[in-house]
């Protein structure tokens, strides 16, 4: 199985306090990129949060929302953090010493001090298990969403693949009869200049036409590549960042058949693969 580095999941539980809720939210990135935003209270859980979802997720830069909603019209008790006022007071002092004109903290200060503020009734300790939990679950639909939409971008990929392979067969073809027409037109001219055919030197400027436009190599390891492609695609897991190096190497194939080709057609071919690799490479972005 494959996965989109994008994806969604929100979740909330019920508690007796209030309702406590849990938001998880991913778009592409180069490599993992966690970031964190709930209240100053469960900062404490941010350490254990970051372990599970770096268990879980390779890539894509991942916003973890954390929020605590109280019951409405219900106000609980608060107490100041005897401690941290404590030190909060020594640090104040300790400035003022140095620098006199300093203005010191206020009231306002103080209260609004993050973690300044105890609410008996909210503790992130107590609800440590059941934010664990939370996470757990929505870390699990989060995870199938992104294995949902993985799924839809490989047959996404895998339908541009064929056409790929479709237009490879479409210039086999057009070789010889290439070569063909310009021996007639190269027979031609020598009549039209009234000059003896001479077999050895057509044979050797068709060799010569031949050797230059000849692109079956090149739609060899186009074939060998999308084969590699299709490979990675099957046996599934981290695929990004090896997908994106083969779109790089399919690029340049199709970019050599261009420039070999004195073929209209053969032309309009390499432009097409080269669209098509790089609507193959857009999608690449998006997979873990």
């Amino acid at each position: 199985m494959i996965y989109s580095m994008t994806g969604y999941a929100v979740k909330t539980k019920e508690i007796p306090h209030g309702s406590l809720g849990l938001e998880l939210r991913a778009v592409n990135s180069r490599y993992l990129d966690l970031q964190f935003r709930m209240p100053d209270e469960f900062r404490m859980l941010e350490p254990e949060l970051r372990r599970i979802l770096a268990a879980k997720i390779n890539r894509g830069k991942i916003e973890c929302r954390l929020n605590f909603s109280m019951l409405s019209g219900t106000e609980y008790p608060q107490q100041i953090n005897s401690d941290l006022f404590l030190k909060l007071l020594e640090l104040n002092q300790t400035v003022l010493s140095a620098l006199p004109e300093a203005q010191g903290l206020g009231v306002a200060d103080i209260l609004k001090w993050p973690g300044m503020l105890e609410n008996d009734a909210l503790s992130a300790e107590d609800l440590h298990e059941t934010c664990l939990e939370l996470l757990e679950s929505t870390l699990d639909e989060f995870l199938a969403t992104r294995a949902r939409e993985g799924e839809k971008l490989k047959i996404l990929l895998l339908e541009r693949i064929e056409q790929m392979r479709q237009l490879i067969v479409s210039v086999l073809p057009r070789i010889p009869a290439l070569i063909t027409a310009f021996q007639q037109k190269l027979k031609s001219r020598l009549q039209e200049m009234e000059l003896a055919s001479e077999d050895d030197r057509i044979h050797q400027e068709l060799s010569i036409f031949a050797n230059k436009i000849d692109v079956d190599e090149e739609l060899s390891r186009l074939r060998t590549h999308l084969d590699e492609v299709e490979r990675i695609l099957d046996k599934g897991g981290l695929v990004g960042k090896r997908l994106d190096f083969l779109m790089q190497e399919l690029n340049r194939e199709a970019n050599t058949v261009g420039s070999k080709s004195i073929d209209v057609e053969i032309s309009r071919i390499s432009i097409e693969l080269k669209v098509l690799v790089e609507q193959i490479r857009e999608q690449v972005q998006n997979l873990e």
